[in-house]
C-alpha cells in the first residue's frame, strides 16, 4: 500500500498529519478486504480540509469497491 500526498501548497506537518490519517484509515478499514492486492491513494487538493469522518467514509467506500473488484476475478 502507499499513499500519496501532494503538497497542494501545504506545510509538511499538514501532509504528514493527512499521510498518517490516510495511511492508518487505509491500514484498518482498507487492507482486510482487499488482501493480495496493490494499493495506491492518492490524494486531492480538498482532502487537506476534509473531516477524519469524511476521510474514513471515503477510505471504507473505495475498499467496498476493491472488494467487489477483487472478488469478481
Amino acid at each position: 500500500m502507499a499513499v500519496i500526498v501532494g503538497k497542494h501548497g501545504h506545510t509538511i506537518v499538514e501532509r504528514n498529519l493527512l499521510r498518517r490519517r490516510l495511511r492508518e484509515l487505509a491500514r484498518t478499514k482498507m487492507l482486510p478486504f482487499v488482501k493480495g492486492v496493490d494499493v495506491v491513494l492518492r490524494t486531492q487538493a480538498t482532502a487537506y480540509q476534509a473531516p477524519l469522518g469524511k476521510l474514513t467514509t471515503e477510505v471504507e467506500q473505495v475498499a467496498k469497491e476493491l472488494s467487489r473488484e477483487v472478488h469478481q476475478e
